[in-house]
């Protein structure tokens, strides 16, 4: 969970009140512009609450430029109100249910089985059957084409307020997606990944019924793996069947009992999983906040572990390349700085990030122009930028060689489908020019732009928007419980479908529309949702939820 709006000052953030008259996306209350090369207002900025922090101006070749605007207290204040009446009236509907004045949905214990521990845990399930079924329908929308620019959508209607769902038959053609996160268009049932697939399906067929130690190591993987290592620029890699699986079941074989976890508070669940199964002792630090990074790395190394105070086997530090619920970049170069200072070792998960930044695509690495050498551990999927399935880790050859032989991952999972393998070498290809066509030279450029453009236009007309000005995970600010539904349906009703998200996934008044921008996006479809969106904040929203 994230924390609130307040926490997300780092040291060298420039902090200023906005004005009236200006950009209408900064008209309510603070903003915060972390931006490193603002160096005329360098007198505005906040003392560092550490005399140790690295001196960041040195390390970015280029401006790093992050906005976070403040919830305003009237927005705020109206917010709580909003799932205040909504809580009253929960408990209204839950003492109804109680005393079967109103039809209860929700699974219970029979009476004999009152003496027995509680299978059903019904004051934590408060939220979902009170608050959640109410704009349910957002969410698990079934789609039955491709997700690429667009895509088609099978019509749902509800009898009993969204507790069960039935299909009307109908299909909901050429709806905007502005939720997967197809970031160079891959993800296709035509061209060239698609027609590489089909021919590898022919020839080895869909799945191996194996694991790579025994029968299932293709000649397929054995080409992903070192095409991997030559995009990353690293030794070695290794490719998993799971993106998930590749943070969880991997960190317990690189941290253990004696080792400390250092991790980012707004890290992805796979990450936390995976902190947690080692055994290792965690502790979080403010996200992308280096003073609270550096405190924890100069406790840690002072203190020792605990009531022992012997010095810990390992320190592992655990951040994101581009945070999916903000859409901010990790201060990687300061990361670096600090890792190297304080002999740690570093995690970067790059799930998001590679192949959607970078001049040639390289990730968050090749971002900020690094030595890929300098990050110990390289994950990435290849479930976003590259339209397939999977994940990998990168890194020295001894690190992967450990892992071939202590990660439950490669040892116990069924290897990788020979058509997933084959769409990823050859979307792979074409990023790095090796396919023999130009398109790669295209695409990450073609989905920058679009970037870019898709936020300035959104700032343009008023909208409140999070995150780096290079993310293309772009986060429009809703706050009020009743937009979260009203927001997506209407966008549904003109044919953009798009992700909603609230409390418990983000703080409880910050509730936000998360849009991915893809390559695949042409700019007629960006200005109509732009258009479409700017018809949503005219129309004011404010409306209550539906029964």
């Amino acid at each position: 969970m994230t924390k609130s709006s307040a926490n997300k000052l780092t040291n060298g953030d420039v902090f200023h009140r906005a004005s009236n008259g200006k950009t209408s996306s900064r008209r309510n209350g603070f903003v915060k512009n972390h931006c490193l090369f603002q160096q005329p207002q360098q007198k505005n900025r906040r003392p560092n609450e550490n005399n140790h922090v690295v001196c960041t101006a040195s390390l970015y070749n280029k401006a790093f430029v992050e906005q976070f605007e403040e919830t305003p207290l009237l927005v705020a204040v109206l917010t709580y109100v909003g799932y205040g009446i909504l809580t009253i009236f929960g408990y209204l509907r839950d003492f109804l249910r109680h005393w079967g004045m109103e039809k209860c949905h929700v699974a219970r214990e029979r009476e004999e089985q009152k003496d027995f521990v509680p299978l059903y845990q019904d004051f934590e399930n408060f939220y979902t059957r009170n608050l959640y079924m109410r704009i349910r329908d957002n969410w698990n929308r079934p789609i039955c084409s491709v997700p690429g620019a667009k895509m088609d959508l099978l019509e749902r209607a509800s009898k009993d307020y969204n507790w069960t769902f039935q299909h009307t038959g109908k299909v909901v053609k050429d709806v905007i997606n502005m939720g997967s996160y197809n970031y160079l268009g891959f993800a296709e049932n035509t061209g060239r990944c698609a027609d590489a697939a089909t021919e590898s399906t022919h020839h080895y067929g869909v799945g191996v019924g194996s694991t790579r130690r025994e029968m299932g190591n293709l000649d397929l993987h054995e080409e992903l793996e070192q095409l991997v290592a030559r995009f990353l620029g690293v030794e070695s890699s290794m490719a998993f069947g799971m993106g998930f699986a590749t943070n969880s079941m991997n960190i317990p074989a690189l941290a253990g009992k004696g080792c400390l976890i250092l991790s980012d508070e707004l890290n992805h669940a796979s990450l936390v999983l995976g902190a947690r199964l080692s055994g290792s002792i965690i502790r979080v630090f403010k996200h992308n906040n280096m003073a609270s990074l550096e405190k924890l790395l100069r406790d840690a190394i002072v203190h020792g572990q605990p009531r022992t105070r012997r010095p810990w086997k390992k320190i592992l530090i655990l951040v994101e390349g581009i945070y999916s619920m903000e859409g901010s970049i990790v201060r990687l170069p300061e990361v670096i700085a600090l890792k190297k200072r304080y002999k740690a070792f570093l995690y970067l998960d790059e799930a998001h990030s590679i192949g959607a930044l970078g001049p040639r695509g390289g990730g968050v690495v090749d971002y900020f122009g690094l030595d890929p050498k300098d990050v110990d551990i390289m994950m990435g999927t290849f479930t976003k930028s590259f339209g397939a399935a999977g994940g990998y880790i990168g890194g020295r050859r001894e690190l992967i060689d450990y892992l071939r032989s202590h990660s439950h991952s490669a040892i116990y999972a069924t290897s990788m489908s020979p058509p997933v393998s084959q769409q990823i070498i050859t979307s792979m290809k074409i990023i790095m020019g090796e396919d023999g066509t130009s398109l790669g030279e295209f695409t990450q450029p073609q989905l920058s732009e679009n970037t870019t453009y898709f936020r300035r236009k959104l700032r343009e007309m008023g909208f409140i928007i999070y995150g780096n000005d290079d993310s293309p995970v772009v986060p429009m600010m809703l706050y009020m419980p009743a937009k979260i539904g009203a927001f997506g349906r209407e966008m549904l009703k003109r044919n953009i479908g798009t992700v909603v998200v609230g409390f418990p996934a983000t703080p409880i008044i910050e509730s936000r529309a998360r849009f991915c921008v893809s390559a695949a996006h042409t700019r007629d479809i960006l200005d109509t949702k732009v258009e479409i969106d700017c018809f949503q904040v005219g129309c004011g929203l404010m409306v209550l939820q539906d029964r």
